[in-house]
């Protein structure tokens, strides 16, 4: 891990969110990437067509299904922000899609065999039942993204704090 005094994009990304970052400090040993990636992940889960509960569901489904500790907890708590259950949190983690209804369930489908399988060939209709193409796009982005932090974390083995 990277000390933020080590890093100065570092420093001031942890003096932002007041708070260590492990994935961030891991990230740093590679400095480029750490300046790359942060504007890429802001720019697939900040603001676009796909409202925030949907980002954050797709997200956590990828997370839960890669059993990325460091991932489900910090997006259980954004997604709670966007609106997520205590209850659809517990039916996310354990793959109960029922309680879901219409684009929910759907974009959960679809994040979880896009994860499982890594194609979506069951599930990418009935998604196109719900979302324009342009959210389709973005919603396989944040999938994409899951998992490409997932497997960071998981690889690294990178541990929410305690």
């Amino acid at each position: 891990m990277v000390n933020p005094d080590q890093n100065e994009f570092l420093a001031g990304l942890e003096a932002k969110s007041k708070q260590p970052s492990p994935f961030f400090r891991a990230m740093a040993n590679r400095p480029e990437v750490l300046k790359n990636f942060v504007p890429f992940y802001g720019a697939i889960m900040g603001p676009g067509t796909v409202e925030r509960r949907i980002k954050e569901l797709v997200y956590l489904t990828c997370s839960y299904a890669n059993e990325c500790a460091f991932c489900t907890s910090a997006h259980g708590a954004t997604g709670k922000k966007a609106g997520i259950t205590d209850d659809e949190l517990r039916a996310l983690q354990t793959e109960q899609d029922h309680s879901f209804a219409g684009a929910d369930r759907a974009a959960i489908q679809y994040a979880r065999e896009l994860t499982q399988t890594a194609a979506a060939d069951d599930s990418r209709a009935a998604l196109l039942e719900h979302f324009t193409d342009e959210q389709v796009v973005e919603i396989t982005l944040v999938a994409a993204m899951a998992n490409f932090t997932n497997r960071f974390n998981n690889g690294l083995v990178i541990l929410p704090e305690a």
